[in-house]
């Protein structure tokens, strides 16, 4: 039995790349032969124990990113590309497809999928974020916009990935998508969060098969870590500390709410920040706040999230953010806006989740958690993380989709 997985990056510092290659492996290891796509002006030739199929040329990435920049024409360009790819397809004769995303300036969507459907071969697509069904954008929930229910248009994020300058061909790029994945008579979508799953069924894509299967983490890696040095290390005083982790800091990530929490703070507790920030963000927050612009590993990551009272995600728009697992993970409860998915790795026993805007309930919760004591969160967060957050368990599901998919 053969994979083949596509995705613009494969590098193991992005979410995707890591889950390809994970996936990859665990396929391998029953018995398949794993294939990865991948663009090769974004990631080279990285190693790998997948067999990689490199698609494209830093020539081909700048005409793509320029089609997208001044005609809103993302996924419309890279036909040589992708007419290579898809020669590379037909030899390989995969027994699934799996597509984690086509959007990085890399393929031509409408060719790609044309050839999947004459193939009539099962697609596995999952549902990284909202770009699949909308016009342009990949989420709107930040912008409060329903346009993609029935037909986008006059997009109000034509400024936001994948940019456009000058046109807005929202209506165009909605029809274009809805024709093309409507069309793959073997298509199963898999979402990473009930949430989305719900977002998928209001959508064109609403009579394809869906199922939910949430990502995971490495539970060896994230758990409980005692390292008296990470405070010196960071700068953090010896104080109570909550902490907020991305890996870039989007205004739609809740900056100015952790502006609002970092004044609420008590005199001998310290938000501390961990991700990329530029000079004019950091500006906005008041003195005493710590700045990590990145961690050197995993396991500084890990000791920084168990010495933490807690983890702040005042997220505006989010499907599963992954730190809520680290977090949890590592015994340490969440305080989470309302948002998205979110919220369905929270439970009252491992964190509260408050309405989105509210900087005083999360303020009350800090108070809450102090009150309790951090180790009444504790034991009970790393056991719900070993039941619900094990990648070796989120990725079986996978591969008994594929096989379930591949011997009908």
């Amino acid at each position: 039995m053969k994979l083949l997985q596509i995705n613009p990056v494969v590098r193991e510092n992005t979410s995707t790349g890591k889950i390809m290659r994970e996936l990859g492996e665990l396929a391998q290891a029953a018995g398949w032969e794993s294939y990865i796509a991948y663009s090769r002006a974004r990631d080279g030739v990285p190693q790998h124990s997948s067999r990689l199929v490199p698609v494209g040329n830093k020539l081909d990435l700048f005409i793509h990113w320029l089609a997208t920049r001044l005609l809103d024409a993302h996924g419309l360009a890279s036909k040589c590309a992708t007419r290579q790819l898809i020669r590379r397809i037909r030899e390989i004769d995969p027994d699934i497809v799996h597509i984690h995303n086509v959007h990085g300036y890399f393929l031509n969507y409408p060719l790609l999928l044309s050839y999947l459907a004459e193939r009539g071969k099962p697609v596995v697509w999952t549902v990284h974020d909202c770009w699949l069904f909308t016009g342009h954008c990949y989420h709107y929930v930040a912008a409060g916009c329903e346009k993609w229910q029935s037909g986008c248009h006059d997009c109000p994020q034509k400024r936001a990935f994948p940019k456009s300058w000058l046109l807005d061909r929202s209506r165009r790029n909605y029809a274009a998508k809805r024709q093309a994945l409507t069309a793959l008579p073997d298509l199963t979508l898999v979402t990473v969060s009930d949430w989305m799953r719900r977002e998928v069924a209001k959508s064109f894509l609403k009579d394809v098969p869906c199922r939910v299967i949430h990502n995971g983490i490495d539970l060896d890696t994230f758990h409980p870590v005692t390292d008296p040095e990470s405070r010196d290390r960071y700068g953090i005083p010896a104080a109570h500390y909550v902490l907020a982790v991305a890996s870039i800091w989007l205004p739609q990530k809740g900056i100015p709410d952790l502006v609002g929490l970092a004044g609420r703070l008590a005199q001998d507790e310290r938000l501390v920040l961990v991700g990329r920030m530029s000079e004019e963000q950091r500006a906005a927050f008041p003195d005493g706040v710590t700045f990590i612009p990145r961690t050197e590993n995993a396991a500084a990551l890990a000791a920084l999230y168990t010495g933490a009272l807690a983890l702040v995600n005042p997220t505006w728009q989010d499907n599963y953010p992954t730190v809520n697992l680290e977090a949890i993970a590592c015994g340490t409860p969440v305080i989470t806006y309302r948002t998205g998915g979110s919220v369905e790795s929270v439970t009252p026993q491992t964190g509260f989740v408050v309405e989105q805007g509210d900087v005083d309930g999360m303020a009350a919760c800090i108070r809450t958690i102090r009150a309790q004591g951090k180790e009444y969160y504790a034991e009970t967060c790393r056991e719900y993380a070993l039941e619900h957050f094990d990648k070796k368990k989120r990725f079986q599901d996978y591969i008994r989709l594929y096989e379930s998919l591949a011997t009908r």
